[in-house]
């Protein structure tokens, strides 16, 4: 069994600066505002040759029931719960305070065990601020800073002594559940929830995995960063990712926005399949066409969720009037999926999960050559290329030369000749012919003759 650490502490003491430096690259959100952090990720830790399962926790904080603040405690304490290890973080700079000596009382109590890291040690003023860590009672402190990589070696000579009943298994190979991976068609499906804030993207992640593992409620904007999970629906291995919730680019001014904005779209670049969620109320505004038009440029595959159907009045109309929206709006992939749900009753996630692998597996299909030149030869027939500069353009040969999304290359003598709309045309017929309705595909003219014939 691999060891699994978490990094715990009060807000804005260096946790996610932390993190991302054990694993090696950025993958929280850091930022000097406390409470950045409110669900805990997961990633590959790794000091010298000690590789262990790594958790970055919210900010803990004495808070009311009900409160986004109790919510964030609560997955910190959800994260503890499965650790073989904490690592304490305080800020040396600032010195131990009363919320730090409390949570201290807590971790003793978990049984955990637990180092104590002195953080922001980089400066003689931190360095001095990292002896009141003995007031703590749990043991000596180890004086790092996070931010300049100092002091790494004193907390891995710490976790070796603490993971000695892990040693055979922390060091070699650990299977990581953080997000970015350079998997292609093996590996988990890579699926990420986008769309504007509060139209439950949460609240659909936590539904279908079966636990709070988002933190969720009525305000806006609670998701920060984009949170991978690893969940199996069915015996199907998925890398689910909740992220922010998307605004115009106009509206976002504050820095830590910006970071959210820009984590959600890099989780997009990273998916196989994107599921758009809408709010069902007030549905397909301008910002949730933008969102899907840049998961289309991007060639991902694209399904529709219109969340809190449960509270539309007139359901066949409101539908009707959706996929017209769709399709008028989006005319560059006819026939997206639409599944019409409510994350909080639980309504219709088996049909959105059924059309979700439908769909991925026309993302991934490939079509035989000779298929394709047979239709090709069909529809030239039907409706021949248009006549430019009193010359016919002829259209030689056709193939796919990958998928995801389905890719095509067409021979041709005059490629930068072809009209857009009879592009559009073809990319229609390759839709219907070939049942690819509702991916991207991409169908590039390109001139010279057909490499595929014997001396060419």
């Amino acid at each position: 069994m691999t060891a699994t650490v978490a990094i715990i502490g009060r807000p804005n003491v260096g946790k996610s600066t932390l993190f991302n430096r054990l694993v090696g690259k950025r993958l929280a959100i850091v930022e000097p505002t406390p409470g950045v952090t409110r669900d805990w990720k997961e990633g590959l830790g790794h000091l010298g040759e000690i590789e262990f399962r790594l958790l970055d926790t919210p900010g803990l904080e004495d808070a009311r029931r009900g409160t986004i603040e109790a919510a964030m405690r609560a997955q910190a304490e959800y994260a503890l719960a499965q650790a073989d290890v904490a690592l304490m973080v305080f800020d040396a700079r600032s010195g131990v305070n009363p919320l730090d000596i409390h949570f201290a009382g807590w971790l003793r109590e978990s049984g955990i065990p637990v180092i104590v890291i002195a953080n922001k040690c980089e400066s003689s003023l931190g360095k001095a601020g990292a002896l009141e860590g003995f007031s703590l009672g749990l043991g000596v402190p180890v004086m790092v800073s996070a931010e300049h990589g100092i002091g790494l070696e004193g907390l891995a000579d710490s976790l070796i002594a603490a993971l000695v009943p892990f040693e055979t298994d922390t060091i070699g190979r650990y299977t990581a559940t953080e997000w970015e991976t350079e998997e292609e068609e093996s590996g988990p499906l890579r699926l990420a929830m986008v769309g504007r804030p509060n139209v439950g993207k949460s609240t659909l992640v936590n539904r279908l995995i079966g636990s709070e593992r988002m933190v969720t409620g009525p305000e806006p904007g609670i998701t920060r960063d984009a949170v991978p999970v690893d969940w199996n629906y069915r015996g199907n291995a998925i890398r689910l990712v909740d992220t922010a919730g998307l605004r115009r680019r106009a509206n976002v001014t504050e820095k830590l926005e910006q970071l959210s904005v820009t984590e959600a779209e890099r989780a997009i670049r990273l998916a196989e399949l994107v599921v758009l969620v809408l709010d069902a109320t007030v549905m397909l505004e301008r910002q949730d066409l933008a969102i899907a038009r840049n998961v289309v440029e991007e060639g991902r595959a694209l399904v529709i969720a219109a969340n809190k159907w449960d509270l539309v009045d007139d359901p066949d109309n409101a539908l009707s009037k959706l996929r017209d929206r769709i399709e008028t709006s989006l005319p560059q992939v006819k026939g997206i999926t639409t599944v019409t749900l409510s994350a909080l009753t639980g309504r219709n996630l088996d049909r959105l999960m059924a059309k979700v692998f439908n769909t991925y597996e026309l993302w991934n299909k490939r079509i035989a050559t000779g298929e394709l030149n047979r239709w090709l030869d069909a529809l030239v027939s039907r409706h021949p290329p248009p006549t430019v500069g009193g010359r016919r353009l002829r259209l030689r040969y056709i193939t796919q030369v990958k998928a995801r999304p389905p890719t095509f290359i067409m021979f041709t003598g005059r490629p930068k000749k072809i009209p857009a709309s009879y592009l559009r045309y073809l990319e229609n017929g390759l839709r219907e012919a070939f049942g690819l309705e509702g991916v991207p595909l991409r169908l590039i003219p390109r001139g010279g003759r057909n490499p595929y014939i014997e001396g060419s």
